[in-house]
């Protein structure tokens, strides 16, 4: 068993290289080669062979990881066109979004103060629908236009409103305990 690291996610599972991507082909690809190669298989054979099981175990699952969450699919589609979204050069956000970004925290906060869950939930909401506009737009930007510059803002966007999600769930969990 040889491990391939040269052949990309996309490759490795048999799809085409874009954002859009057939869910169910990923989850049944990812169950046949999980099945040839999972570790219980290899028990009885080489160390090197287990080794190498190992391995490949271990990328497949890194690979379908990335393509299976939009986030980390977009950032890797447009790492495979030299482009890394969030770099620390690359931060420069439109002025409107960083006032909404300061609008969101301070409304999250407040609403952590006063334990008021209707609140937080409308924020989620607001946020999640935001993030369904910008995956929206990847597919697009992406796929379609080859526009990677808007497509790196949009990750940048939604690698911030994921982490304003996890704010909230933080603060729900604080209001049932």
């Amino acid at each position: 068993m040889q491990v391939d690291f040269s052949r990309n996610h996309f490759e490795l599972f048999g799809l085409p290289i874009q954002f859009d991507l057939d869910s169910p082909a990923l989850e049944q690809t990812y169950r046949a080669l999980q099945s040839q190669v999972h570790p219980d298989r290899f028990a009885n054979l080489s160390q090197a062979e287990q080794r190498a099981s190992m391995q490949w175990s271990t990328r497949i699952n890194e690979a379908y990881q990335t393509l299976r969450s939009p986030l980390k699919r977009a950032q890797y589609v447009l790492q495979l066109q030299g482009i890394d979204a969030l770099a620390e050069q690359n931060t420069s956000m439109p002025g409107d979004f960083l006032m909404q970004q300061i609008e969101w925290r301070e409304a999250i906060q407040s609403a952590r103060l006063t334990a008021d869950a209707v609140a937080l939930q409308s924020l989620e909401d607001e946020l999640n629908h935001g993030a369904r506009t910008l995956r929206d737009g990847l597919t697009r930007q992406l796929d379609t236009e080859h526009d990677y510059p808007r497509a790196a803002e949009a990750v940048r966007k939604l690698k911030f409103m994921d982490k304003l999600v996890e704010e909230i769930h933080d603060a729900f969990e604080a209001l049932d305990s």
